[in-house]
């Protein structure tokens, strides 16, 4: 196939395809008997283990966009980019704690149904279809897009369209199997994306090291970039001045500094952790002590997470910079796939079968929520509302078919312009479009009785055209520089921007304020708010230990890199 490869990468790719397939297959043979119950289709029946849950929490979210993307704001950022995992880490505890109690006592199986159960119809309709739009639009296309990308670069250049086909052939084959599977086969693909990171990231170091004269050693490789790319190694980037250089304030509109975090970053991940069909899922259909530990369990793996995908991007900077790099293509997001041209026979086809798990577990969660949110919330509403459970089976699997399909024919010549804004920042932005609004939607629907469901809808759509106004108009509109925020020139789009967590973080406050106005018109406490009490917020004394060990962990990187 290419001159990079050789036999044994071969045979170790294929070894991955038969595990993770003949797995796949063998839990699929024990629950045929189940094979057209809807709740087995689309929630696993239950029976998803705690480290099942956190494997494919981690599995679904730890994709193409992570490798390539964030190996690329790794090259661009450095380890500011950690925090989008590590605050993850801490959101997680949040949902853990609050959310997955609210959802489970009321029985929630789908955010549109929780929309309908706490609002009403119309609330739940408009975001199953923005929901639907965003993960086959923003979602699929990027995951399988990047994908494609990567795997071609290790393997001569000249099988994109090929390599983007058989990466969907394969998540279809797991995801028509239903949640069960695609949790299950999860766990392996885990394991084959950590050990397969771990190995690229240790030869990354040990080439640092070598092309630097200290021998392939990954310690001292690890310290050649803290010498050479000391800007790489801060959490927190400074808020550019008059005389910062255009790289230093694209930089800044990448990842604000310190304001990002009173902004985006926690809207980003608490949305995407705790209102997301396409992560929650994997929960929803477990006891609540099961699915605490899974989500705690993912969030302990996503501290690991930088270590994976966020340092092969500084070692690639650090390469390219000296002059050891020449074959870094695509800007930022090659440079994963260019360190990876530095690894030896068989770590090669160990890397390509990591990445390969990250797109495919992806791939197959995100098109089997999609076909939930189609099948229990559009079809069996609107469409077919006597339809029986083979038939929602069936419709499942029809609407997984057709939402891959899409994906390839937008991915095909890249119509969304994937490659060009950047996988990472891509996803982040134009989900980030829809965040402000629903995060406001269902905090207060969870927490506060007397928001209304004029109040959501309202939300919803203010969320979202704020969003596309900071993001795009305000400074035409409202000038560069105001109290609410500083625009600044960005070289890469020839325009002056806002720092898109901040349009986020100004688009949620708003969003919050005029829905808490219209709902202090309302009763004091709506008749369709959620009964809460104390007693499903308590923790065992396990949880709390997790939770401890997670919050030590983050202080003590927090500290050394700040």
């Amino acid at each position: 196939m290419s001159q990079n490869l050789v036999t044994l990468d071969y045979i170790i790719i294929i070894i991955y395809f038969l595990i993770v397939g003949g797995y796949g297959y063998s839990i699929y043979r024990k629950r045929r008997k189940g094979e057209h119950d809807a709740k087995a289709f689309f929630l696993a029946e239950g029976s998803l283990t705690w480290w099942a849950i956190g494997a494919s929490l981690i599995a679904s979210n730890i994709s193409a966009e992570q490798f390539i993307g964030m190996s690329g704001e790794g090259y661009f950022l450095g380890i500011a980019v950690s925090a989008y995992e590590w605050i993850a880490a801490v959101a997680l505890i949040i949902i853990a704690i609050w959310f997955i109690p609210v959802y489970l006592k009321n029985h929630i199986y789908t955010m549109p149904q929780f929309l309908k159960t706490r609002y009403n119809e119309t609330v739940a309709l408009i975001m199953a279809i923005f929901w639907l739009f965003l993960y086959v639009f923003v979602n699929l296309t990027s995951i399988l897009y990047l994908g494609a990308v990567a795997i071609n670069g290790l393997v001569g250049g000249d099988y994109l369209h090929a390599i983007m086909i058989g990466l969907a052939i394969f998540a279809l084959l797991i995801s028509l199997g239903g949640m069960k599977v695609i949790g299950y086969t999860d766990v392996i693909q885990v394991a084959v994306l950590i050990i397969g990171g771990l190995a690229t990231t240790y030869m990354a170091l040990t080439i640092v090291g070598e092309k630097f004269g200290v021998g392939r050693d990954a310690i001292a490789g690890f310290k050649i970039l803290l010498h050479n790319a000391p800007d790489h190694f801060h959490m927190i980037i400074q808020k550019p001045t008059a005389s910062s250089s255009a790289n230093d304030v694209n930089r800044y509109l990448d990842f604000p500094g310190l304001t990002s975090y009173f902004a985006g970053i926690w809207i980003i991940n608490l949305n995407y952790w705790g209102c997301n069909q396409y992560i929650t899922q994997r929960a929803l259909g477990a006891n609540l002590e099961t699915a605490r530990t899974g989500i705690l369990f993912a969030g302990f793996l996503k501290l690991l997470m930088p270590v994976i995908v966020m340092l092969p991007g500084i070692a690639a900077f650090v390469l390219y910079s000296k002059g050891y790099l020449p074959q870094l293509r695509g800007g930022k997001d090659g440079s994963y796939s260019a360190v990876l041209s530095f690894l030896p026979t068989g770590l090669k086809g160990l890397s390509i079968a990591a990445l390969t798990a990250a797109i495919v577990a992806s791939l197959a969660g995100k098109v089997n929520s999609i076909s939930t949110i189609f099948t229990l919330d559009i079809y069996k509403k609107y469409m077919g509302k006597d339809s029986g459970e083979k038939k929602q089976v069936n419709i499942g699997r029809i609407t997984v078919f057709t939402a891959m399909i899409l994906a390839i024919l937008f991915t095909w010549k890249d119509l969304l312009g994937i490659g060009s804004a950047g996988g990472f920042t891509y996803i982040q932005k134009y989900t980030g479009f829809i965040s402000p609004g629903v995060f406001a939607m269902f905090l207060l629907g969870m927490f506060w009785k007397r928001t209304t469901g004029a109040a959501a809808v309202v939300g919803v759509i203010l969320g979202f055209g704020l969003s596309v106004f900071f993001n795009e108009f305000a400074p035409h509109v409202l000038g560069n520089e105001n109290f609410l925020y500083t625009a600044y020139y960005s070289s890469l789009d020839k325009a002056y921007e806002i720092p898109f967590h901040i349009c986020m973080g100004l688009s949620f406050t708003i969003t919050m304020i005029v829905m808490i106005a219209i709902s202090m018109a309302g009763p004091k406490i709506n008749p369709k708010a959620f009964a809460l009490d104390k007693g499903m917020f308590k923790l065992s004394p396990s949880t709390w230990a997790l939770i401890m060990i997670i919050f030590l962990l983050i202080g003590a990187l927090y500290v050394k890199f700040w």
